[in-house]
């Protein structure tokens, strides 16, 4: 087998695989950026939490659908996470519960409900899809969709950088000046939600915010500035999509789990090697002398 057989031939010889190709580049430049804001602001179980909201949402979509409509269902699955966001964040403060915990709450009566509304009219095949997702099924409206979600994430991540990055770090100074800092905390969970919804077209409910938080984790460990760790994060979710369906090609493997088992293996060997990695720490380099 050459080199050629090995990394390109699966995408020029197959268009699903060419689409799933796209899929994963378009999750990763806009999921990546997301993950890293959302490590920052010690929201990471925050955006599993949410990934799971979304299914009752989806599954409404695809009983009113009567079919794995993956528009109908990603109607329904932003709908749900913006509700749930909202739901969560009023809870929080109007009672004494931290936000996560209301999250976690909303996440685990979310994930009952859209496990029992798809059994209700669905196959257990059906489920498998909902929850684990079809990426190697991703066709060209689902691919616009993808694209779409990804195109507004970094306008309106370029649009409100500033502010967003002062209220991950001092929440405070931003009420000190009168700007509305709730208004871009919003904002931005929309954007995760919104992102999930694209992330659970192709990798389904368990697993959408894969892409989010383990390239975050490997931008982290390799990268010093704010900067640095989106461009870190973006290109090692890319990575892990490309090389996560080779694999999955080569070893006849599932797709969707395979990316992330790949991007899991990346921030294994990240934690070794990388600059914040253990062996940086346990044997670092002797500094210069005279």
């Amino acid at each position: 087998m050459t080199l050629h057989d090995l990394l390109f031939s699966p995408f020029i010889e197959y268009g699903f695989m060419r689409r799933a190709l796209v899929a994963c580049l378009c999750l990763g430049l806009g999921s990546g950026p997301i993950g890293v804001f959302l490590m920052l602001r010690r929201m990471s179980l925050v955006g599993d939490a949410m990934s799971h909201a979304i299914l009752p949402g989806a599954a409404i979509g695809y009983l009113v659908a009567g079919s794995l409509s993956l528009t109908a269902m990603g109607l329904g699955g932003l709908i749900a996470g913006v509700a749930v966001a909202l739901l969560s964040g009023a809870v929080s403060r109007a009672t004494v519960l931290q936000e996560d915990a209301s999250f976690a709450s909303f996440y685990l009566a979310s994930l009952a409900l859209g496990v029992l509304i798809v059994s209700l009219r669905g196959s257990n095949i059906d489920l498998l899809h909902v929850l684990f997702g079809t990426i190697l099924a991703i066709d060209n409206p689902a691919l616009f969709q993808i694209g779409a979600i990804t195109t507004l994430t970094l306008i309106v991540l370029a649009v409100i950088y500033r502010p967003l990055v002062v209220e991950c770090f001092d929440p405070s100074f931003l009420r000190a000046i009168g700007a509305r800092g709730s208004v871009y905390h919003l904002l931005f969970l929309l954007l995760v939600v919104l992102n999930l919804v694209a992330s659970f077209q192709a990798l389904g409910t368990l697993m959408a915010v894969g892409l989010m938080m383990l390239p975050a984790a490997i931008a982290q460990l390799w990268a010093r500035s704010l900067a640095s760790m989106m461009v870190v994060a973006a290109a090692s979710a890319t990575a892990s999509g490309y090389l996560g369906l080779i694999a999955s090609y080569h070893l006849e493997l599932a797709s969707g789990p395979t990316v992330i088992v790949t991007a899991a293996l990346l921030y294994g060997l990240s934690i070794v090697f990388a600059p914040s990695g253990i062996l940086r720490r346990y044997f670092p380099r002797p500094h210069l002398t005279g």
